[in-house]
Formats: C-alpha cells, sequence, structure tokens
C-alpha cells in the first residue's frame, strides 16, 4: 500500500489558468479518498498530478515519501479508470483483461490463472469468451476496472468512472468498486461530482472549489459539520434549505428572525460573536429535519410532493429571503414565497396552498455568517 502526500501543490496553465493553488494533501495507506466538486473545480487536474499526466507548476508530489515530480506515469506503478471503457473491440474480455500482463513479459499460464481469478472477483468469469460489443456498459466497465487492478498497482486512480452508466448500473458498479478496494486494501483516489456517489464510498472526502479543498473529512464529518455554506448545500439531496434572518433577543432566549417568522435556537451553543443582536446570518437546516407539527416554528405553504416510495419530498414556499452560493458569490434573494423542502411519510396527506407548520429538530439548525459564509455555529 501506498500513502501520497501532495505538499504546497499548484497548476497554472500557460494562459494563466489557476486549476490549482498551494494544496496541502494527505491521502492514508490503503483509503479510499474522494475529489468532489463541481466541473472546473481542479479535482482532475489533481488526479493528472498524482498519475503524472500533468506535472505541477510549484510543489511537490510523494509517494511514501518519495518525490515522484520527475517520474514518469510508467513508473509510478499506478492504475486508472476513466469514463470511457476503452476496451480492445476484437479481443475477448480474457484477452483485455490479460493484455497488460501479457505486454510485461509474464508467463501465458500465469496470465490466465490472474485473468480467472479477476474475472471471478468482478462476477465477469461467464463473459471472458465474448467481445466487448456483446456486453452490457456495466459489464464493460467491470472488465475496465479488472484490467487495472490485474497487475497489483499500488495505487488506483478512478477519473469519473461511472459518469456513461445508467442510474441502475452506477449503483451496482460503484458497489463492485467499493467492494474491490475493500478486499484489495489499494490506495484509491476517485474523482466524481455526484455527491450521492461521494457520500456511499468514501472513506473520506475532499470537497474542492476554485483549485483549493473546501473541507476534508468523512462523508459524516461533511455532512452535518459544513465548515461553510458551499460544503453545507453541495451535499445532500435535496441539499440544506437556508434562509437569511437575523439574530434576535426573545427574552429567555436567542432566535433568528425570517421573515415574518422567528425560530428559536433552542440547546445551542451559541458563540458571543455570534449572538450580536440585529445580526444578519443566513440559517441552515436539512429537509429531513423538518417535523410536521401544530404548534411549529416554521408556517409554510405546500406546493407539491414528490413521492419517493417509502417516503415523499414536500416542496413548499415560506415568507423569507433564500441564500445561495453562486459563481460570483453568496446570494441573497428576497422573495415572498422561497422555496424550501421536507421529508414526509410516505402515507402523509398535505392539500396544495393550503398552510401548515414545520418545526425544526433541536440542534439540526446552522448557522453561517452572510458575506464570508463561514459556518458559525451548528
Amino acid at each position: 500500500m501506498t500513502s501520497i502526500q501532495l505538499e504546497n501543490v499548484s497548476k497554472i496553465y500557460p494562459d494563466g489558468l489557476a486549476a490549482v493553488h498551494q494544496l496541502d494533501m494527505t491521502i492514508d495507506d490503503g483509503e479510499l479518498r474522494v475529489l468532489l466538486g463541481p466541473s472546473g473545480c481542479g479535482k482532475s487536474t489533481v488526479l493528472r498530478m498524482i498519475a503524472g499526466l500533468e506535472s505541477p507548476t510549484s510543489g511537490s508530489i510523494q509517494f511514501d515519501g518519495r518525490c515522484m515530480n520527475d517520474i514518469g506515469p510508467r513508473d509510478r506503478d499506478i492504475a486508472m479508470a476513466f469514463q470511457e471503457h476503452a476496451l480492445y473491440p476484437q479481443m475477448t474480455v480474457a484477452e483485455n483483461l490479460g493484455f497488460p500482463l501479457m505486454v510485461g513479459g509474464m508467463h501465458a499460464t500465469e496470465v490466465a490463472r490472474r485473468v480467472e481469478t479477476v474475472a471471478r472477483l468482478l462476477h465477469i468469469d461467464d463473459a471472458l469468451e465474448r467481445k466487448p460489443s456483446r456486453l452490457s456498459g456495466g459489464q464493460q466497465q467491470r472488465v475496465s476496472l479488472g484490467r487495472s487492478v490485474i497487475r497489483d498497482p499500488r495505487l488506483f486512480l478512478m477519473d469519473e468512472p461511472l459518469s456513461n452508466l445508467d442510474a441502475k448500473l452506477r449503483l451496482e458498479t460503484r458497489t463492485e468498486i467499493l467492494r474491490l478496494q475493500r478486499r484489495l486494501g489499494t490506495t484509491t483516489v476517485f474523482v466524481t461530482h455526484d455527491q450521492a456517489e461521494a457520500m456511499a464510498i468514501a472513506d473520506r472526502i475532499s470537497l474542492m472549489r476554485d483549485g483549493v479543498v473546501a473541507q476534508t473529512g468523512t462523508p459524516t464529518e461533511l455532512y452535518e459539520h459544513p465548515r461553510d455554506l458551499f460544503v453545507a448545500q453541495f451535499l445532500g439531496s435535496p441539499q440544506m434549505n437556508v434562509l437569511a434572518g437575523t439574530i434576535v433577543d426573545s427574552g429567555d432566549r436567542l432566535s433568528v428572525r425570517v421573515g415574518s417568522q422567528t425560530i428559536p435556537l433552542t440547546g445551542h451553543a451559541i458563540e458571543p460573536a455570534v449572538a450580536t443582536q440585529g445580526r444578519d446570518v443566513a440559517i441552515g437546516f436539512r429537509p429531513e429535519a423538518l417535523r410536521r407539527e401544530h404548534d411549529g416554528d416554521l408556517v409554510t405553504s405546500v406546493e407539491s410532493t414528490e413521492a419517493l416510495g417509502h417516503e415523499q419530498l414536500v416542496h413548499a414556499s415560506v415568507d423569507a429571503p433564500s441564500v445561495s452560493v453562486t459563481s460570483n458569490g453568496i446570494e441573497v434573494v428576497h422573495s415572498h414565497a422561497s422555496p424550501i423542502t421536507a421529508v414526509a411519510g410516505s402515507h402523509e396527506s398535505f392539500n396544495l396552498w393550503e398552510p401548515f407548520a414545520l418545526r425544526i429538530e433541536t440542534g439540526a439548525i446552522h448557522l453561517f455568517d452572510l458575506e464570508s459564509g463561514r459556518a458559525l455555529a451548528a
């Protein structure tokens, strides 16, 4: 197994584009690290620099403490998987799997043994004599993965390998990738823009934005303790509800006034700087933290519902400004009907446009600075 260290790594292209900016990152032996973020955030550039396909403008990339900046891709002992399967159409599955070993001069008997072992591991042992054109998309991706792992490399690098699969195959194949990585224990770096995919498979996630890491942690840490508003809204489907409000003193407790309503901050360990009367903040709460109660703190109006089988999403509106993170920074939209989403049981009934009250679970409220987006309390 191998650990990876990136120290003060930057990548600036000749046209001046800074794809990665002074990045520090440590990936432990045997870890499955997901690089997550929107398009253009620098995650694939980081992966390509680890692979040696791109050279850092500054900083160092180390494997187990050894600087790899001047080591070519062929000598880094890595395996890569891309969203395109890139299989040889004229070869059978067995020949595709064994090709890297044959090129390396391995004896045919050992090649056949390894091909059989990897094929069983990926559940494609019944397709060894087929050509790629006779395989499903999921099977083709498994062959591509098998060709990567059959050499027993020190690192797996995966650049959105599931992007071209339909929803069912994505779920099946990501389960296979996770099972394979856990069994082999090989250090893996996985790039994706899909937060649900990242949450499902990662040991740790590095969420990137504009060439820097916004936050690194386990999926639970990022979901429950986001460092800023970008992290809070990027993770979660549906995403966190965020409204603009003002800190007020309700007599025996602090509250946040949103529109014409007041939400108490019961149970919060409020920082002194946060508790300033009249301070404008963003208040966030996830859809699953909302409960329908007659005397709830937040009165809303249902606009639509979305059945998901065991539960339903309730899309409602509330009289308060909404807050979101855009490419231009934090945007506050002043509206008398800002959208919010709640999760409800599948058998609950709602009448469209009629008001109903929601209560936010104690401790499920997140507060953010409206200018910087930094988390203030959670």
